[in-house]
């Protein structure tokens, strides 16, 4: 059986901006650290640190 295990946060690589995936919403969310939103620079053209690298699916017996 294949089974899929996305990515649960990211974060990006200019302006550090940290999101986590929200299961409830269905989307990303802003992360918090302490009560402050990780929400780096408004203006960034995110480059998000999952790369190719990165391989979501997983081959089970």
């Amino acid at each position: 059986m294949t089974r899929i295990d996305p990515p649960r946060e990211r974060e990006c690589e200019r302006c550090g901006r940290q999101d986590v995936w929200d299961t409830d919403r269905g989307a990303w969310t802003i992360a918090t650290d302490d009560g402050k939103r990780q929400t780096g620079t408004p203006r960034c053209l995110h480059e998000w640190d999952i790369n190719g690298t990165y391989n979501p699916v997983e081959n089970g017996a």
